[in-house]
């Protein structure tokens, strides 16, 4: 439901890329600036309403691994290395270390399910810019990638992908179990669908101010062109890319697609921890 969200992020991100190919080449034809919803309108007006699911393949493909994996990794570094313990305060820099070790990890594992998702993202851009098509579909995009940089190439990009995904679980897994777990030991509020509800719509936010400046960089060195070595010919590094964004498109430039990122992030926030919260009930396993 909320994919086309994703979607429009990353044309926002790309939009007024400055960068350009070492040697001074320009890096191709500037994309106009245009707020959410023109880029929206405009991807179904000219792509088609379809098009605003491109790439949801290879999303649920990275949600199955990298949920998977941050869920069970936080909860066992949490409960069995940093020691919580029932019914007590959870130190804030435990949940921390947690949130970002957890997220990081995830990541790096369904790395290459987002490179794909980011690339067949841009693929209707590039075909009204007159460029060639890259892919045929999500399994061909793998192959493509594969063939042509090997398992390295999978993982392309995959630096700023982990960086944004610790900053986003620090926000997200960190400020859920904290707001949730302060306010059963400080209020009257009972462990219920209320005090989750309070508690996800928090952790939406603050992982959407914490994320967005490291996705925009992760979403321009996915997309960036390489060459046959899988070197990126527009960004050295994320921190290259960095510096490129801020010094030719100002510091805001870093929360292009921040309104659309904290639209998705916040029902999908609380549908997943509703959701996961209700299924551990079901199954007999304690809240989170």
């Amino acid at each position: 439901v909320t994919f086309p969200l994703d979607l429009t992020k990353t044309r926002l991100q790309i939009q007024g890329e400055a960068a350009v190919r070492r040697g001074g080449a320009a890096a191709g034809p500037a994309v106009p600036y245009r707020g959410m919803l023109r880029t929206a309108a405009g991807i179904a007006q000219e792509e088609g309403v379809r098009k605003l699911w491109q790439g949801a393949t290879p999303a649920v493909y990275r949600h199955i691994v990298y949920t998977g994996v941050r869920m069970v990794t936080y909860e066992y570094l949490r409960d069995s290395v940093l020691g919580r313990a029932e019914g007590e305060s959870f130190p804030l820099w435990k949940a921390v270390v947690g949130g970002i070790s957890a997220g990081a990890i995830g990541q790096f594992f369904a790395s290459p399910t987002d490179l794909v998702k980011v690339q067949m993202q841009m693929e209707g851009k590039r075909k009204l810019e007159g460029k060639p098509l890259r892919f045929r579909g999500v399994h061909h995009a793998f192959l493509k990638i594969l063939s042509e940089g090997g398992v390295r190439g999978l993982w392309a990009g995959w630096v700023p992908n982990v960086q944004r995904a610790a900053l986003v679980n620090m926000g997200d897994l960190t400020t859920y179990d904290t707001v949730k777990h302060f306010l059963l030991l400080n209020t009257t509020l009972e462990d219920n669908s209320v005090t989750h509800s309070v508690s996800s719509a928090c952790s939406g936010l603050v992982a959407a101010v914490l994320g967005t400046p490291a996705d925009v960089v992760k979403t321009r060195i996915m997309n960036q062109p390489r060459d046959k070595q899988g070197r990126g010919l527009l960004y050295k590094s994320s921190m290259d890319c960095l510096i490129q964004t801020v010094q030719g498109e100002g510091f805001m430039s870093l929360y292009k697609g921040f309104l659309p990122t904290w639209m998705r992030m916040a029902p999908w926030s609380l549908v997943f921890w509703l959701t996961y919260e209700q299924i551990r009930r079901l199954c007999g396993v304690t809240s989170f």
